[in-house]
């Protein structure tokens, strides 16, 4: 009998921009990163779910065990806060709606033993995202392209034997403006979360996971960014123990082995991922009754 490997466990786990029904949504990875740790409170903050681009001819079984693995949890007594972010907005109007262990919100303050850290997307700093937000749906379907040229170019330096490279990231960090913008969203969160008495600010949105301590007139407060699913492969984790830590998942030996063989048959959870997504999704409405 295969043994189990034991699970890490965590006070909070933060992801982010997992951008689930995009090609660049890493899944299998995700699901595997979600199913190696135990956390007591799960924060999924912001664009998990890719409204703004979903389309029923693009939802692969994969990013359905995402879902149903975080149904799983939450029905388990996981406590979820999903925080809304601009990809997922038309969720905002349900902030505050509560589904048994999962709660709808916009923003999330957590008590900690390290201080009280003040978690959101981070959008609401993007100044594209609130003046002009057909160029920033424009944006985000070129970005959806360079990933999808990424992987293809990654695929081909595997092949040969040679290390992997971050495109976006690579024209990120050449352009000027778009160095100044992450400096400037980064330092308008520290200086907001210090008015309002916090002592940590967690945002995703700008793909660039982070954590850094950074002053302001009312005193230091330490920015953390879980980054994203889908170059960066990150997310923020918490112990009483150890403070606020930054999980990359390349950097992870566990991850890096090989995954377990697939079973011969498929278990009830998996075989229900197979089915034809709107079958799927249906069934999820069904059960939240919203339908």
């Amino acid at each position: 009998m295969k043994q189990k490997t034991a699970k890490r466990r965590l006070d909070v786990c933060v992801i982010s921009d997992v951008h689930l029904g995009t090609y660049g949504c890493h899944a299998p990875e995700l699901l595997r990163y979600l199913k190696s740790v135990r956390p007591r409170e799960l924060v999924l903050n912001g664009d998990i779910v890719d409204i703004w681009q979903f389309s029923k001819n693009y939802w692969p079984a994969a990013h359905m065990r995402v879902v149903r693995y975080l149904a799983s949890l939450a029905a388990k007594g996981t406590r979820i806060h999903y925080l809304t972010g601009n990809h997922d907005e038309l969720l905002r109007k349900f902030a505050g709606t509560r589904l048994g262990a999962l709660r709808i919100d916009n923003k999330l303050v957590l008590e900690l033993p390290h201080g009280r850290t003040w978690l959101f997307h981070g959008d609401i700093f993007d100044v594209t995202m609130r003046h002009s937000r057909w160029l920033a749906r424009l944006g985000s379907h070129g970005y959806d392209l360079l990933i999808l040229l990424n992987r293809l170019v990654n695929w081909g330096l595997t092949s040969l034997g040679r290390p992997r490279v971050a495109l976006s990231k690579a024209v990120k960090d050449r352009v000027k403006s778009a160095v100044s913008l992450v400096s400037d969203f980064e330092q308008t969160a520290a200086a907001i979360a210090a008015d309002r008495g916090y002592r940590y600010v967690a945002c995703g949105h700008i793909h660039c996971p982070e954590i850094k301590e950074l002053h302001t007139p009312q005193g230091p407060v330490t920015y953390l960014n879980s980054g994203d699913w889908v170059e960066n492969l990150t997310a923020l984790e918490y112990t009483a123990a150890a403070g606020w830590q930054l999980y990359r998942y390349h950097d992870d030996p566990r991850m890096q082995q090989p995954q377990p063989p697939e079973p011969a048959e498929p278990d009830a959870e998996d075989a229900a991922a197979d089915a034809p997504a709107a079958a799927l999704l249906a069934d999820l409405l069904r059960e939240i009754g919203m339908s």
